[in-house]
């Protein structure tokens, strides 16, 4: 009997809305006209109206056209951070189940302490003694303490798969352990870990507009939506159209935790 497969709408409709906010980030001019150098003072605040139906910021920008832009920087925080976090698995990892002994024993310790550090606690305590906070130190810093769960998941994906039929019979033809682990081991370990990434990199955006909005993340003049709102916080009873960045940050983390969790059961039927 066939598998009846899962309708594709838990895929599709988050990645839809996710290709929304990539080619926001990607092409803002397709998105609005708008400069967001171009401000006018004497419009701050204002509400929304027919030519800028999201209004002005508190310098009197427009605001749609500011929310767009700082898309990029959610954007490209959100993917340096991952592909970072997600090279360190892959190797440590990799390593920690498929060498075992004491390579296993001393990247598992170590990962249980590190995991021991809070994401946001440790990202507040680093970036709180640095003055220079860009794109760049934010990814780094996100890295430097998420890789713990992806490391162990990793690992243990690693273990399962290097038990499978067609491992062992490479290992019994004689095959390097390298040639084990880069074409028999690692394509079908990194499935999961891809998955699991997608859901992750919700965490990053949530946590650098977190650490932006509570004034120790990335500082102008990058545009953010955690550095909008930090702008906003004391104005929104007199301004309510500037929670809009918090509209299309929870949209866009919510997207992606729904399509990492679609995509890793769609990744655990595909291993049973």
């Amino acid at each position: 009997m066939r598998r009846r497969r899962r309708p594709a709408l838990d895929v599709l409709l988050p990645g839809l809305v996710l290709a929304v906010v990539v080619a926001m980030a990607l092409v803002p001019q397709a998105f609005t006209t708008g400069d967001p150098e171009r401000c006018v003072l004497s419009r701050s605040l204002e509400g929304p109206s027919a030519g800028h139906l999201f209004g002005f910021s508190l310098f009197g920008c427009d605001y749609w056209t500011d929310t767009v832009y700082a898309a990029r920087t959610s954007v490209a925080v959100a993917a340096l951070t991952v592909v970072g976090t997600v090279a360190v698995a892959v190797v440590l990892g990799s390593l920690a189940g498929f060498c075992g002994g004491w390579v296993d024993v001393l990247v598992s310790r170590a990962t249980d302490v590190w995991a021991s550090l809070p994401l946001l606690l440790g990202a507040i305590v680093v970036l709180s003694g640095l003055q220079a906070r860009g794109i760049v130190v934010m990814s780094a810093v996100l890295v430097l303490f998420g890789w713990p769960a992806l490391v162990r998941l990793q690992r243990a994906t690693v273990l399962q798969v290097a038990s499978r039929d067609h491992v062992l019979a490479a290992r019994a033809l004689g095959a390097s352990p390298a040639r084990v682990l880069l074409r028999h081991v690692l394509p079908g370990a990194l499935r999961p870990l891809l998955a699991y990434a997608s859901a992750y990199a919700g965490l990053v955006v949530g946590v650098e507009a977190t650490l932006t909005f509570v004034g120790i993340g990335l500082e102008q003049p990058t545009l953010s939506w955690g550095l909008l709102l930090l702008q906003a916080q004391t104005r929104l009873a007199q301004a309510p159209h500037l929670l809009l960045p918090a509209g299309l940050l929870l949209l866009a983390v919510g997207s992606l935790v729904l399509l990492g969790q679609a995509l890793q059961r769609r990744t655990a039927d595909l291993a049973r």
